[in-house]
């Protein structure tokens, strides 16, 4: 019990350091930039409307394609490889 009662009042003192390290105020020097200016820039397309953002973040691939797709070639791959042909 003794050693749960340390643990548990470590962790608290730790949240107590980090919280008062979230309120300090950034040190900023002469010349510096201003951290609330740097954190609040854009790329400028904020006005423009994005169509795909996850494939604009590279997570999910866009829905757009300019070359066009063939599915029947594509299916007769697909059986030619489970048959375990050579494709043509």
């Amino acid at each position: 019990m003794t050693g749960l009662a340390i643990v548990l009042v470590l962790i608290g003192i730790v949240s107590v350091v980090f919280s008062s390290v979230n309120r300090d105020q950034p040190v900023t020097a002469i010349g510096a930039s201003n951290a609330s200016v740097v954190a609040n820039l854009s790329d400028g397309t904020l006005g423009k409307t994005q169509d795909e953002p996850l494939a604009e973040l590279g997570v999910a691939p866009s829905t757009e394609s300019t070359e066009a797709v063939n599915a029947a070639e594509i299916a007769r791959r697909e059986e030619a490889r489970r048959r375990g042909e050579t494709p043509r």
